[in-house]
């Protein structure tokens, strides 16, 4: 399309009312037929729209909320940019693992990261820059980025290629190469794109107080652990190489240097049944040695390049059936507790490499949609969040749970309104004994806020959105409800594991950086 006519059309379209993505399907086509046969694309409207915004061309207009390529990649206030590590061998041996050539273990061709990694062969500069053009191009802001990187066992890679891939990211999101890794992330500190936090994900037996110290260096604000069972059991029956005891001891060191923690947990191993399933699943909540903030629920699933297939292809393992599997993620789902969040129901395994196992990619939708059924809901906070919803600040309250973990206790403070829909949170550790403290001195006799988040539509970090929950002072309101507890018990210190991009935030907030902590005096 000539740029003159998609100008015209955009013009148009932005001195017009949109509710909806059809309302705005049907606009392109009656304003295309008067310059043209050719229909734009969204994305090329999009830019255009900006670009006319820019020079006060067009007047601003909500349009891009309607128009938006799948929304809900930004509603829950930060978007996510996923970057794959190369290929590097497993200490594990687990039957169910696949192993793919060229491809760090337990990851599989046709994965959405996977092939964006290897189009741009694992370099994370490029991984990382190309998402956040994508993102922009699909109407995203891109202001406050959750950097994960995924590919298996972090912490078995060579210290050196680690720092410098952590290095490389900050890079791509500051659009310019720096020194070292130092002046990258105190670059990244006031960049127009900031990392608000780094998600790493190991095992729980290469979890040590030496990795954890190294990870904190890095800007790593949760980890995500491959637990699986809580079955010892079932562990060792699946070759998985750590027992119960490994993700005892990980968990508690990780809360006490004030990390975030998701647990990977898969129903469905050889060796187990629902029964078991259901029984082990509600441990990890009831025990308080567990007690995760977060989960990621991946049924097992059989590939062929795994020892479970051969297992699977001479009879001696039997993948849960649909309706079998439905029935235990609803009963899953209904006992996880409100200060937890699913972060997945089911993993983005293309269909094709599926022997054996639930090939509907949509399985969160069709739980949800048979919970809602049965005039239910789950209560985490994904289910919960407050996401695009129109609200006044005064239909909000403040609620706060308190449960034990890990020998400490946690304090989860959330802003909710008449129908539990969370608008924001922040979770407060307060340790009886800090495991970390030695190696990490700033924490000696100190009170942990591991993350405080507000949900909604992301917001850009200069700007004010009337209607959105981000910037309207709740996080600060949450920060002085854990300051208050805290000097209540006794603590004279509170130290916030910030992301990089956020230490400005918490430095207006009267806290200084030590450390890799913002530490307030109380």
């Amino acid at each position: 399309m000539k740029r003159k006519d998609l100008i015209i059309i955009t013009k148009k379209i932005s001195n017009s009312k949109i509710n909806t993505r059809e309302e705005l399907e049907d606009l392109k086509k009656k304003f295309s037929k008067g310059v043209g046969k050719e229909i734009p694309s969204n994305i090329s409207i999009i830019e255009k729209y900006k670009e006319l915004r820019k020079s006060n061309k067009v007047k601003k207009n909500n349009f891009l909320e309607k128009i938006k390529k799948r929304p809900i990649r930004s509603l829950s206030g930060v978007v996510v940019v996923s970057v794959l590590t190369k290929p590097w061998e497993c200490p594990g041996n687990c039957i169910f693992c696949p192993k793919e050539t060229d491809i760090p273990k337990s990851y599989l061709s046709g994965e959405p990261a996977v092939e964006r990694a290897k189009r741009l062969n694992f370099d994370p500069y490029l991984q990382t820059k190309k998402r956040l053009e994508s993102l922009k191009k699909q109407g995203h802001p891109t202001d406050k980025i959750e950097l994960i990187v995924i590919g298996g066992t972090w912490t078995v890679l060579e210290k050196k290629y680690r720092e410098w891939f952590i290095k490389r990211c900050f890079d791509g999101v500051n659009g310019m190469d720096s020194l070292n890794l130092k002046k990258a992330q105190k670059r990244n500190e006031n960049g127009q794109q900031r990392i608000i936090g780094i998600t790493l994900e190991t095992r729980p037996d290469y979890i040590t107080k030496d990795s954890i110290k190294h990870m904190r260096k890095l800007g790593c604000t949760r980890v995500e652990i491959g637990v699986q069972s809580l079955s010892d059991k079932i562990l060792k029956k699946n070759n998985r190489g750590h027992g119960i005891k490994e993700t005892i001891k990980a968990t508690k060191l990780l809360k006490d240097a004030g990390l975030k923690i998701c647990y990977h947990l898969m129903p469905g191993l050889y060796g187990s049944n629902p029964k078991k399933d259901l029984k082990y699943f509600k441990k990890v909540f009831q025990n308080s040695k567990f007690r995760p903030d977060m989960i990621k629920i991946y049924p097992c699933i059989v590939s062929k390049g795994s020892k479970l297939y051969k297992i699977f292809k001479r009879g001696d393992y039997k993948p849960y059936s649909e309706k079998t599997l439905i029935k235990l993620l609803m009963k899953l789902k209904l006992n996880v507790p409100p200060y937890v969040r699913i972060n997945r129901l089911i993993r983005d395994v293309p269909a094709w490499q599926i022997q054996g196992g639930s090939k509907t990619s949509n399985l969160r939708e069709v739980v949800q949609k048979k919970i809602k059924e049965q005039g239910k809901s789950c209560q985490c906070i994904r289910c919960r969040e407050i996401k695009s919803l129109d609200f006044k600040t005064d239909d909000l309250f403040f609620n706060k749970i308190k449960y034990k973990a890990s020998k400490g206790k946690e304090y989860f403070l959330s802003f909710i309104n008449k129908n539990n829909k969370l608008a924001a949170f922040l979770r407060l550790r307060l340790p009886s004994f800090n495991s970390m403290a030695k190696l990490l001195p700033e924490l000696k006799k100190t009170a942990l806020i591991r993350e405080v988040h507000t949900y909604g539509q992301l917001v850009s970090i200069k700007s004010h959105e009337k209607k959105a929950t981000q910037h309207q002072g709740f996080g600060k309101q949450l920060m002085l409800k854990a300051e208050e507890i805290s000097r209540k018990r006794g603590f004279k210190k509170i130290a916030v594991i910030s992301g990089i991009g956020v230490r400005g935030y918490y430095k207006k907030l009267g806290y200084y950086l030590k450390g890799t902590y913002m530490i307030k005096d109380l």
